[in-house]
């Protein structure tokens, strides 16, 4: 009979303090990671700045190679007719 009771009384706490608890501990836990700590901050940063760079970079490329191919597809100007003198 007193094994029951303290079967019992163990059964609540667990279900009424024990889950509860754990389960606010978790969700602390979460809500902490959803904001980021600095050091994830300063990785996103360098991030951003290594992708605007490569941007910049891209862009130049792609005004290069517009440039050589308006060249490429630029009537060219005729050639002055040489004149062989005998």
């Amino acid at each position: 009979m007193e094994e029951e009771f303290i079967i019992a009384v163990i059964a609540i706490v667990a279900i009424f303090i024990v889950f509860p608890g754990m389960v606010f501990h978790y969700i602390t836990l979460w809500r902490k990671q959803k904001t980021l700590m600095p050091d994830d901050e300063r990785m996103l940063e360098d991030l951003w700045r290594s992708a605007r760079a490569i941007e910049r970079r891209i862009e130049t490329v792609e005004e290069l190679l517009d440039a050589q191919d308006e060249e490429e597809t630029r009537p060219r100007r005729p050639l002055s007719p040489r004149r062989f003198e005998d």
